[in-house]
């Protein structure tokens, strides 16, 4: 890209874009483009929906005083053009890279990202707060919300919707719809329309109208149901229309010349405002514009694979099991390809729900399901969970019904940083009473946890962290494990290890060093007791490891345990600290919290040595 015809190179600052000339812009998209896909060939990180609002970034920070006025991104998957044009043109190398940018808006990292995100739907709600906090103190400030189709179906995006259209605030919601193609309303006159909607002579006509016509009731309600018919059949904005909001659209969402006209007529207009635009995903780059769902989050170019993941080992099992158990549901809150059910989706349709980004739905699905004799599998992330905790207390662990729960991504997650994490599942499933909850140390374990779990008759979980494991050999039966048991894996002396899922292989190898004997504690609910009754009587120091926050996870399961009964043995325990990790290479950030060999030996040394 050459500096001195670059439009891109003169961009550091919203200001700088907005002294463009409008002609300039489509060029300056161009080039935004094939940035981004420089860099995530070089980083990872999402590629599809970031090229898809290209157009729509660019407008939004072109007619709207930014960071003054607030955008709010919705799960940041496609805040990459706004991180360029605000100052961190020359950082998106170090996307996801230690210390450097993060892959979605962050608060601490630019007054540009107003709100920090990472799980969906939330956008409405911090949008609205900003709107409310201006109207209070008198700022004349616009606050938008940029939401994608997909994130409307979750229940919090509704809910925040009902409220905003009940108050009279100045906050503009924009549609990102990018999972169809652009339909035949979208065009020139669609385009024409969404200008004179919102424009103020339709506002203002439309004023004047309604109090003539409110003196004749008859006539008013005729009038009023002929427009609502008429813009009823030009757009698709009846519900929201309902739920108090001036609806626009659809129109193009890489026409920036629309775009430009109708954000600034929107600009002008005071209370809710509803912007519905339609976006193609990979929008300028053919791979992703093919097969925007396998760009949607991509692995460096240089990232190298070896074997299943543990991801691949669940939806494997998955296909398994239903095949030999005509009861078994499968179920997920949109997250099909991430955790592993694209072949049961494709062998068994009827047993197969993608509920939507509606966690506590899939929940409470699962209950429904599990009441009537079905054995449902919820495939979901840890931090996904998170939502829908009091589902799991309250419809699933008070019933004790069979709900197996296949908790991907435990531990932490490299790139994706903290809001993606699963750093507290141990902890949050561990203090709920029906539970039964595992972790493989590889992946035949997991596989036989899997199996385990689902012929429990209650609520089980089995939490399984990011990628690969250290390469098991997988059997191709489905077995089970003795619930509550726990396996020697290597003798040795003074110090005993108690390692918890993904912890064996640093236990193992630190082990060596140290000739201390290693336990393989599978599960963390129920603990085998009596095999730490004899580990506290023979040895001198006992440490549990595990990827999981310290406070309140297995190993304070097995200190409380230990105190309980009155052993007196010293404990170390070893977990992620108290403070959210931030994103980068996985195995340095687990050295970084003492949870590689190296740390493992120092404490034991330490300990020794005191």
């Amino acid at each position: 890209m050459d500096s001195k015809t670059s439009l891109l190179k003169q961009i550091n600052s919203p200001e700088d874009l907005r002294a463009l000339e409008r002609k300039q812009l489509q060029p300056l998209a161009s080039e935004i483009r094939q940035l981004i896909v420089e860099s995530v060939q070089q980083t990872g990180g999402h590629i599809s929906s970031n090229l898809g609002v290209v157009e729509l970034t660019l407008a939004l920070h072109y007619v709207f005083d930014t960071p003054y006025d607030r955008l709010v991104w919705d799960v940041g998957h496609q805040s990459y053009t706004h991180k360029i044009i605000t100052g961190r043109r020359d950082l998106m190398h170090t996307m996801r890279q230690p210390d450097g940018l993060s892959g979605f808006p962050k608060r601490s990292e630019s007054e540009y990202d107003t709100f920090g995100v990472g799980h969906s739907s939330t956008s409405i709600s911090a949008a609205l707060g900003m709107a409310l906090a201006a109207q209070m103190n008198g700022e004349d400030r616009h606050s938008v919300a940029i939401i994608g189709d997909g994130a409307l179906t979750a229940g919090q995006a509704y809910e925040a919707l009902a409220h905003a259209g009940d108050l009279d605030t100045n906050l503009l919601v924009i549609l990102n719809d990018n999972e169809m193609s652009i339909s035949k309303n979208v065009g020139g006159m669609a385009n024409y329309l969404a200008r004179l909607l919102s424009g103020k002579f339709y506002a203002s006509a439309r004023e004047g109208s309604k109090k003539v016509l409110e003196m004749i009731p008859p006539a008013w309600e005729i009038a009023r149901r002929a427009e609502e018919h008429m813009k009823g059949m030009v757009v698709p904005g009846t519900l929201f229309e309902e739920m108090g909001f001036n609806y626009i659209g659809p129109i193009d969402g890489h026409d920036l010349d629309t775009l430009i006209a109708t954000l600034t007529n929107l600009r002008m207009r005071k209370g809710p405002q509803f912007l519905h635009i339609v976006t193609k995903k990979g929008k300028g780059y053919e791979p992703a514009e093919q097969q925007p769902c396998k760009y949607h989050g991509v692995s460096p170019a240089n990232s190298k694979k070896s074997g299943p993941t543990y991801t691949q080992v669940f939806g494997n099992w998955l296909c398994d099991m239903a095949s030999e158990s005509e009861a078994l549901i499968g179920i997920t809150p949109a997250m099909c390809e991430g955790s592993g059910l694209n072949a049961f989706a494709e062998q068994f349709p009827d047993r197969y729900f993608d509920v939507g980004i509606a966690e506590q739905h899939a929940v409470t699905l699962a209950a429904g399901l599990a009441c009537e004799g079905k054995k449902p599998v919820v495939a979901i992330y840890s931090t996904f969970l998170q939502r829908a905790y009091d589902q799991l207390i309250h419809d699933v662990a008070i019933q004790n019904l069979p709900v197996l729960f296949a908790i991907d991504r435990g531990g932490l997650v490299g790139a994706d940083g903290p809001t993606h994490a699963g750093s507290f599942d141990l902890s949050y499933l561990r203090c709920i009473p029906n539970m039964l909850v595992m972790a493989p140390a590889d992946e035949n374990e997991c596989r036989q946890m899997l199996t385990t779990g689902f012929y429990h008759q209650g609520p089980a979980a089995v939490r399984y962290p990011r990628g690969g494991g250290p390469g098991s050999q997988i059997s191709t039966q489905l077995e089970t494990l003795e619930i509550g048991k726990a396996a020697l894996v290597r003798q040795g002396k003074k110090t005993a290890i108690l390692a918890f899922g993904s912890m064996l292989a640093p236990a193992l190898q630190a082990a060596e060093k140290l000739d201390a004997t290693v336990i393989n504690m599978r599960f963390i609910k129920p603990l085998d007791t009596a095999l730490i009754d004899q580990l506290a009587e023979q040895y001198q120091l006992l440490v549990t490891i595990e990827e999981n926050a310290l406070m309140g996870g297995a190993g304070s399961a097995v200190n409380e345990y230990l105190r309980q009964v009155g052993h007196n043995i010293d404990i170390r325990m070893l977990g992620l600290p108290d403070r959210y990790v931030e994103h980068g290479e996985h195995q340095q950030m687990l050295a970084d919290c003492g949870l590689d060999s190296n740390g493992l030996v120092d404490t034991i040394n330490r300990f020794f040595a005191s």
